[in-house]
């Protein structure tokens, strides 16, 4: 865990006045970390069996980047960090297109309307056209941006990584209206991402809060805290909501760093329930139950309705999981050494496992129908189905 901080670590200068990555390491020092643990046994009952892959670039880079794949379609598009996108055939890897930008990409990738759309460090949306990768437009939103943008039939949501909110319009990225919201003092590196219904702009926010807005105006119609800062230094304070949100029917769920889980009515903002949780990846829903990547490494599922834990799978502790993935009736979650694990919504028993890239997978499984995409931290887009061992 010492590792993912510190890689990941936002700081307000003024209250250490040094450099966040020294801060971190001068409160780390005196202390040992605990290695992953070691790769749990495993009787097969499914297999995962490659369709194809592709290398995209420099994957994930050198810093801590979570450039997640995205399917529209037929296409599957990804990014790497250097700014090399790409549009693939999703059942046979054909290429499709591929563009070089000449910005280093941070938030990727979202598809929908015809459009391709890219966030970079730099402060720029990218607007591709899904068709052949030709540049529609692009808007500067003067700040980092971490994480896809939303996109629904009218308009652009943007996060950047000082928690501001940015709605752009989708035929020309001019800006409809801007929401500010002052950042937690010190946060992790990242922000999760936005979402868009018709009527609601929805956002987690590094000081534990979603915000709905008014899609025309950007005008508050709800705010729900999902986990309240606690601990006495600024490091056990952080609560970040990093993994994203989750809609699932008129439920919306969120999880927050050293905080809680906790599901909520979408338009009124209601809180359904909550329990206790710390993760900075997200959550998965699925079969009247949700499921979590813990920041320890522990995988859960909960029942929604009593909320109680219905199973815990700890064997992956320390293992820097990635945000689950409901596929077909099993539980996605790839690790630092590049496996992708299968775990049985029922029980959480392991299933299945197979390598995508010995440099890690830290973005989150993508699952369409049938098919299940791993985006490993060097570049490795692999497309799986589903087997059986005889």
């Amino acid at each position: 865990m010492r590792s993912r901080i510190a890689a990941v670590l936002f700081l307000a200068m003024a209250v250490s006045g040094c450099s966040p990555t020294n801060f971190i390491n001068d409160m780390f020092n005196s202390s040992k970390e605990e290695p992953p643990a070691p790769l749990p046994d495993l009787q097969a009952e499914i297999t995962l069996e490659e369709q194809w892959s592709a290398s995209i670039g420099e994957g994930q880079g050198e810093i801590y980047n979570l450039l997640v794949p995205a399917v529209y379609g037929n296409q599957i598009y990804a990014a790497d960090d250097k700014g090399i996108v790409v549009s693939l055939d999703r059942f046979t890897g054909k290429t499709v297109w591929q563009v070089k930008l000449k910005e280093p990409v941070s938030g990727a990738v979202s598809a929908g309307y015809g459009l391709v759309l890219l966030g970079t460090l730099k402060g720029d949306v990218i607007a591709l056209d899904a068709s052949d990768g030709s540049e529609k437009w692009r808007s500067q939103v003067h700040s980092e941006v971490l994480a896809p943008p939303a996109i629904n039939g009218d308009m652009v949501l943007v996060q950047t990584i000082d928690d501001r909110l940015i709605a752009l319009e989708i035929g020309s990225g001019s800006q409809r209206w801007a929401y500010e919201n002052p950042p937690a003092l010190l946060t992790l590196r990242g922000t999760g991402a936005p979402m868009l219904t018709n009527q609601l702009a929805i956002a987690g926010l590094s000081t534990g809060r979603i915000v709905a807005l008014d899609t025309q105006r950007g005008l508050p119609i709800w705010e729900q805290r999902v986990a309240i800062p606690q601990g006495r230094s600024e490091l056990e304070r952080v609560v970040d909501i990093d993994g994203g949100l989750l809609l699932s029917g008129g439920t919306l769920y969120a999880v927050t760093y050293q905080g809680n889980v906790a599901a909520f009515e979408l338009q009124s903002g209601r809180l359904l329930w909550q329990r206790d949780a710390s993760s900075y990846v997200g959550v998965a829903q699925g079969y009247g139950s949700v499921y979590l990547s813990l920041a320890n490494g522990t995988v859960q599922g909960i029942d929604e309705r009593s909320t109680t834990v219905l199973w815990s799978n700890d064997s992956l502790a320390r293992r820097q999981l990635s945000a689950p993935a409901s596929f077909s009736s099993y539980i996605a979650v790839g690790d630092l050494e590049g496996y992708l694990h299968l775990l049985s919504q029922i029980d959480g028993r392991f299933v299945g496992r197979v390598k995508i890239d010995s440099s890690g997978v830290r973005a989150r499984p993508i699952v369409e129908g049938d098919w299940l995409y791993a985006f490993g931290n060097d570049g490795d887009l692999v497309a799986l189905t589903l087997g059986h061992d005889d």
